[in-house]
């Protein structure tokens, strides 16, 4: 077992070892950045005794249970399971939350859509089943996860589904309404038992429940007369307002006893508030006024918020117990220099997973003993990367109107910072950011002697709501020159040679890419789109039809992108005769958040154009790359483009 002060002292070697101030080394092969991670969950059951770990051993892709001697009790091959999250009920089972795309029919407005589904492993025994699985009256798959709890020896999980009704006639089950209603499922027996209906006036509708297992809040919201109201367990309304755009939210009990906490988000400021509110109903206090909340943490047995992690260019997870937030600030103090990310932790907090990454880590996952101070590695996310870390760091500027903000710049390892070819890679959203810990995009083109800069443009978040409403209206405008500001700081600055960058991103990114060089020109060699937007009036159109004409996304759509010729003067394939750099399009066929045709018709127009154009398709992948071989295909086709029209210098 490693010491916690041990292990600063491996961080502080890591760090020399891999942080470019040696010797050029020779870039790993792309698999080991475009393959899934060898690690990509953990999660820890509430004793402490035991891990589940998502992983790849021997090649094949596995949920691996660990004892707390970190033997290896349970192995269950997973292959290309499409995982999101992972969580234990008790000590008995792991709970695999895992979503598939599949086909709706003709009654459906999308083609496809994106369907999430629990699994459950039993520890003891028994074969791992499917939440709903086998009740034909619930269909939909699991439509959101409200925790589980123990009672009389039993435990129990909390699922939303749509419920089907039988028709009595001998035909097919109807569907009255694709808002989900609450069940308990009992997870030793698979039973489920319907607890709470659906509003009949909201469309949108969540739960809070009680240690008890009972409903301890409901909230409701109608876009339509854009009114939400706030229910405690008496199904008694204790507060209720209105709002345009419908950012309002159940988080969890309140930190205090007998209260709620929910959050309100100012139509106009674009604020977001967390308001504590007595069960029984009263006035509502605000907490955590001016500070910039990443996500919350939520106690599993009380169901009450116990702390919360501060964004910012390093998060941080703070705790109201000032016993663990010593026990945090202790674990932060051992890796000095790394981002440190608090994952999971056992119900009395004497037992934590981390995970840490920056320079001269690519990720690495640690199960810390807060009782003895020692912490031992359970692996890392990208092994074949080790030595080769491109140090990365966050850099200021200030837009061409005088707005201020920075980006993550990596740069290759080994190399000397100075006149650089360089990849910008602005992130997706637009509503995110990125932050200057290991991302398997940019170390696979610093490991290839690029720099790679990530703008954290007006519109992203983490700093302030003011910033992120700043980019309402700014698709192709102010949002598109502060992604080329940034690359002009850094020519500036001598770091890069702005004569030789390409530009690349995904979902937002990828129509920012195309963006690059149709609406902008002269600045980029290669534009690389990876399920790109290319046309903003087929995606407003498209996101109205599938949510069936839902008001607050209309309005929201309209706050956010603008609408009409607002759409049509800054879509890139308006303009795709003036692109002026060869384009990479890729996009995943099962894509249900930007649709393939974005792709498919930006090719053609580029190709009438008489412009160079390559599309690479990825067979049976949505919008999160989420399958190794077509993750690590996109990779290889867009190293492959941007080292054509782009070559890195050579390796000295």
């Amino acid at each position: 077992m490693t010491s916690l002060r041990r292990a600063l002292g491996l961080c502080i070697l890591a760090a020399t070892l891999f942080c470019g101030a040696g010797a050029y080394a020779a870039a790993p092969p792309l698999s080991v950045y475009g393959n899934l991670p060898g690690i990509e969950k953990v999660a820890i059951s509430p004793s402490g005794d035991h891990v589940a770990v998502i992983g790849v051993i021997d090649d094949v892709r596995r949920l691996i249970v660990l004892d707390k001697d970190a033997h290896a009790i349970l192995t269950v091959p997973i292959g290309a399971l499409k995982l999101r999250y992972i969580s234990w009920a008790g000590d008995e089972s792991v709970l695999i939350d895992y979503s598939q795309t599949l086909k709706l029919g003709m009654a459906f407005v999308a083609e496809k859509a994106e369907f999430s589904s629990m699994l459950v492993v039993p520890l003891q025994g028994g074969k791992p089943w499917a939440v709903f699985g086998k009740n034909p009256l619930i269909t939909g798959g699991v439509r959101g996860f409200y925790g589980v709890l123990q009672r009389d020896g039993h435990w129990y999980g909390y699922f939303g589904g749509i419920t089907l009704v039988d028709s009595g006639r001998g035909n097919d089950p109807e569907l009255l309404s694709v808002n989900p209603d609450l069940y308990e499922v009992d997870l030793q027996t698979g039973k489920e038992t319907r607890i709470a209906r659906h509003g009949p006036e909201a469309t949108y509708h969540s739960w809070l429940l009680g240690p008890d297992g009972k409903v301890a809040a409901t909230l409701d919201f109608s876009p339509v007369s854009k009114r939400w109201w706030l229910a405690n367990s008496d199904r008694k309304t204790i507060v209720s307002g209105q709002s345009t755009l419908g950012g309002v939210d159940l988080i969890s009990l309140g930190h205090t006893p007998d209260t709620i906490l929910y959050s309100v988000t100012d139509d106009t400021t674009g604020e977001g508030h967390w308001l504590e509110i007595p069960s029984a109903g009263g006035a509502s206090t605000e907490i955590l006024q001016d500070v910039e909340i990443g996500h919350s943490h939520i106690d599993a047995r009380s169901g009450k918020l116990i702390g919360y992690v501060k964004d910012g260019d390093i998060p941080e997870d703070h705790f109201y117990d000032g016993v663990q937030e010593k026990t945090m600030a202790g674990v932060r103090r051992a890796f000095p220099g790394l981002s440190v990310s608090l994952i999971d932790f056992s119900a009395d907090f004497t037992h934590l997973i981390v995970q840490t990454e920056g320079v001269g880590d690519p990720q690495t996952w640690w199960r810390v003993d807060t009782k003895t101070g020692s912490a031992k590695p359970l692996g890392v996310s990208y092994p074949g990367a080790l030595d080769n870390v491109g140090p990365m760091r966050m850099v200021k500027y200030k837009a061409a109107d005088g707005l201020e903000m920075a980006g993550v710049l990596t740069l290759p390892p080994g190399r000397k910072p100075a006149g650089l070819p360089i990849v910008v890679l602005p992130h997706g959203g637009p509503s995110a950011r990125d932050y200057p810990g290991f991302d398997w995009w940019a170390q696979a083109f610093a490991a290839r002697g690029y720099a790679v800069f990530q703008p954290n443009f007006r519109g992203s978040t983490g700093s302030g709501a003011a910033f992120q409403k700043a980019g309402n209206g700014e698709w192709g405008r102010k949002m598109q020159t502060d992604i080329s500001d940034g690359l002009a700081e850094l020519a500036r600055q001598g770091l890069v040679d702005p004569k030789r960058a390409c530009i690349m991103g995904a979902s937002y990114g990828g129509y920012a890419a195309l963006a690059g060089v149709t609406l902008q020109h002269g600045l980029y060699r290669c534009a690389v789109a990876v399920a790109g937007v290319s046309d903003l009036e087929k995606m407003y159109a498209t996101d109205v039809k599938e949510s069936d004409s839902d008001p607050a996304l209309i309005r929201n759509l309209k706050a956010e992108i603008g609408s009409g010729r607002a759409l049509r003067d800054v879509s890139p394939i308006r303009f795709s005769d003036s692109a002026d750099a060869p384009i990479l399009l890729i996009h995943g066929k099962d894509d249900t958040v930007v649709n393939y045709e974005q792709s498919e018709a930006m090719a053609r127009a580029l190709k009438r154009a008489g412009k160079p154009v390559e599309f690479v398709t990825l067979p049976g992948e949505d919008h999160w790359l989420s399958k190794s071989a077509t993750r690590l295909a996109m990779l290889q086709a867009a190293v492959d483009f941007v080292e054509q029209h782009n070559p890195p210098d050579r390796a000295p």
